[in-house]
């Protein structure tokens, strides 16, 4: 697994190496470090003007800034560590899963189910279904 750790936030990561000759998969990894790690400029790179993130049970957030301001106010807990187990990819589909855990040892699993506006390795994210369970 590799290793990284965020200066500014110490947040550990973790993740597969992954064989490189998948953009989409290495989007989507980027993508979910930048999205612990409060990377909005990366964020607003990736996702549509017209995203839809759609937190099963907690909140649905529609366009960009919307999805952005979300981020920046995201929990106050501190979070130590994420695992990326999986990143799977196919067409404009895409979809991640793994575990965060936060200061106070609470854990939580995450699956991410993207959808991005093309197949291609320059399509954005364009909808975002998130389902988020404590474990």
């Amino acid at each position: 697994m590799d290793t990284n750790y965020n200066d500014e936030r110490d947040i550990k990561i973790l993740c597969r190496q992954d064989c490189g000759n998948a953009p989409k998969k290495i989007i989507l990894k980027d993508f979910v470090i930048a999205s612990v790690k409060k990377e909005i400029s990366f964020i607003a790179e990736t996702i549509s003007d017209n995203i839809q993130w759609n937190i099963i049970g907690y909140n649905k957030f529609q366009g960009k800034e919307s999805v952005i301001e979300m981020l920046q106010q995201m929990s106050s807990r501190r979070m130590l560590e994420v695992e990326i187990k999986t990143i799977i990819t196919h067409g404009n589909t895409g979809a991640v899963d793994g575990k965060a855990t936060y200061e106070n040892n609470e854990k939580y699993a995450f699956c991410h189910i993207f959808l991005f506006t093309s197949a291609g390795k320059n399509g954005k994210i364009n909808e975002i279904t998130s389902y988020v369970i404590k474990s």
